[in-house]
């Protein structure tokens, strides 16, 4: 049986940097201590669980022995190389935590190296190794090398010159660090029936991932000289989504964390270290912003893998190389962040009815188009596919965007983007001269059709905003996305009152924006939760479009304030205890960081305004001219 734990002694997700090599990731705590690892792939199962439970759950730490002591940190600029600065009456050191770049996917190395930069510094090493989610013991041996651990299909190898002793399962060392040395450990799986991989220099390895990543980072477009705080902010999180991308085959996760929750103690806790094609239009143009047409080229790659199949087979999610089955599943021996249980592997949103995601298939594919990415000859096939179940379906009650766990409804923002759906198709018949193998009129009052049943059924011309649902009266953030994707315009009374409605009823006085009143709303969990911070970063949106700069300005800049020390924000923001939540570091935010500061920047031409027109990224950013009556049919 498992051994359980009465309780966790859990860290602020403020404490931790994210550091990965675009296979896997780890986050390092301000104490030197890794808590949460998966080998040897984002959704593996963790060595490292202390995150969700505590330190016998699993955890690799490297500290100075002396309780007094100063420590600063900061990433290597332009990297994803974590630099921790220790200060003790001795003297200091600096600890590299890095994950070096790998072309095999089954090849991750954590690298930690300590360098003596002034006097010297007693440092205490604790290695506690835990497979399967903190619950597997393995078999540890010495090796000349230092020494090899096995648990069941699982691996890891620990090189060091340091010398190690084991003591109450788990492996200690303490050890002096003088000025000039740089002892390095670095823990290297491989699977157990396969023989270990050579380890190179530490040095060497650290000064290569360097050398890579400020290559990567340089890249990113910006205005550094007029923004340089907004342009940092942009830098850091495109580095992040890189850090959330599965290199094998273009794949981002949305976070590398699971059940990181939503409420402190409660149980809105969710697996998120999977693909969501909701975030596939979102992702594109933020991408495409950047400059990083490569990893644009890359996600829609992912996208129409995963998705090929029977269009009524869509899913909502897929694994990192487009797996279907992702069974939930509880762990019973972790107490779970804050003692916020039930601790879930696996999602089951990933059977919901999700309708909206055909509208951010189709436009995503749309905005690779408009943005001149590579043509692919399934790219235009898959979005005629896709509209065939969608005249059908459109209308059907859905879990929507939130992923409720209650009754299903007819939720506003899902029937936009069925709109959007059609919508996109029709600007690339027109745009790109495509054939639709069918009519194109249809389609047309197909697209008016969807537009007029949602501004009938969901709208309320008492509340003078569109709700949440048809019959409703709830609000919901997500309705901020009708300007932006061009369903309305933005100067539309309905829109200018659903924004103010928003302002009024979701917004909180420090400017932060609720998703949803969960008071008001069945999502078939207890009420509370802290405010989502994508949807702050939506409102700033709408300030920019209504060209309310000033009072865009003010919350991009609060929005930034809530990043930790190193840049990173959780998917939620607990305004009472003022710490993040949900799921760590979330792709979902750092995307609306990055397109609102785009929009910000570019604020006739941003993200926002290229979106809304249905005209991506080209050459520039300039917008794609519409080829003449007579071009050929693109094939994709």
């Amino acid at each position: 049986m498992p051994r359980t734990h009465p309780s966790s002694h859990s860290k602020p997700l403020e404490d931790y940097g994210l550091i990965g090599n675009m296979l896997s990731a780890a986050l390092v705590a301000r104490d030197g201590s890794i808590d949460w690892l998966c080998l040897p792939h984002f959704n593996s199962p963790a060595c490292f669980a202390a995150l969700l439970g505590n330190e016998s759950n699993g955890r690799w730490q490297i500290r100075p022995h002396a309780t007094e002591c100063r420590t600063t940190r900061r990433y290597v600029p332009g990297t994803a190389v974590l630099e921790t600065c220790h200060e003790t009456a001795t003297g200091k050191v600096t600890v590299f935590d890095f994950m070096p770049l790998s072309e095999d996917e089954h090849r991750v190395d954590v690298v930690r190296l300590i360098r003596g930069d002034e006097g010297h510094v007693e440092m205490d090493m604790e290695l506690i190794l835990r497979f399967n989610y903190g619950q597997a013991v393995p078999w540890v041996r010495r090796r000349d090398y230092g020494l090899s651990a096995v648990a069941g299909p699982d691996a890891v190898e620990i090189h060091t010159q340091v010398p190690m002793k084991g003591e109450d399962m788990k492996t200690c060392s303490r050890f002096t660090v003088h000025k000039g040395e740089t002892p390095a450990f670095t823990l290297s799986y491989h699977p157990s029936h396969k023989s270990p991989h050579f380890v190179p220099d530490r040095s060497e390895s650290l000064d290569r991932t360097i050398g890579w990543w400020r290559e990567w980072s340089k890249r990113c477009r910006g205005d550094a000289e007029h923004h340089p705080v907004w342009h940092e902010a942009i830098v850091r999180s495109m580095i992040t989504l890189k850090l959330l991308t599965f290199r094998p085959t273009g794949g981002m996760v949305a976070a590398p964390t699971t059940s990181l929750p939503e409420r402190l103690g409660g149980e809105r806790n969710w697996d998120y270290r999977y693909c969501w094609l909701r975030d596939s239009a979102m992702i594109l143009y933020a991408l495409l912003n950047g400059g990083y047409r490569d990893e644009a080229e890359a996600w829609r790659h992912w996208l129409m893998r995963a998705t090929s199949g029977l269009p009524d087979q869509l899913q909502i999610m897929y694994g990192v190389s487009g797996e279907r089955q992702l069974p939930e599943f509880e762990l019973p021996w972790l107490p779970g962040y804050e003692n916020s249980k039930p601790v879930r592997i696996g999602n089951a949103a990933s059977t919901q009815i999700q309708m909206d995601i055909y509208g951010e298939v189709i436009e995503a594919l749309h905005a690779a188009r408009e943005a001149e990415l590579a043509p692919l000859e399934h790219a235009w096939r898959l979005q005629r596919v896709l509209l065939q179940p969608l005249k059908k379906h459109w209308n059907t009650r859905d879990h929507g965007i939130w992923e409720v766990r209650g009754p299903r409804r007819a939720f506003t923002h899902s029937r936009v983007m069925c709109w959007v759906a059609f919508d996109r198709a029709i600007k690339s018949i027109e745009r790109f001269n495509l054939d639709l193998q069918g009519s194109k009129e249809e389609l047309v009052a197909l697209r008016d059709k969807v537009h007029a049943d949602i501004c009938e059924h969901g709208f309320d011309p008492k509340l003078n905003s569109f709700v949440q649902s048809y019959g409703g009266k709830a609000l919901d953030a997500s309705l901020l996305m009708i300007p932006q994707v061009g369903f309305l315009p933005i100067d539309d009374p309905r829109v200018a009152g659903t924004i103010k409605a928003i302002e009024q009823r979701l917004l909180r006085d420090d400017g932060l924006v609720y998703r949803y009143d969960t008071t008001q709303t069945d999502d078939g969990l207890p009420d509370g939760e802290g405010v989502f911070l994508a949807c702050s970063f939506w409102l700033a949106d709408a300030y920019v479009m209504q060209g309310r700069m000033d009072e865009a300005r003010d919350l991009y800049n609060r929005l930034l304030a809530l990043r930790n020390d190193l840049g990173l924000l959780a998917e939620e923001y607990e305004p009472v205890s003022k710490r993040l939540i949900g799921n760590f570091p979330q792709g979902f935010s750092h995307i609306g960081l990055i397109n609102t500061g785009y929009n910000l920047m570019k604020a006739t031409s941003g993200p926002v305004q290229q979106r809304a027109s249905s005209s991506a990224p080209h050459n520039g950013n300039a917008p794609h001219p519409a080829p003449p009556a007579d071009a050929p049919h693109a094939p994709g």
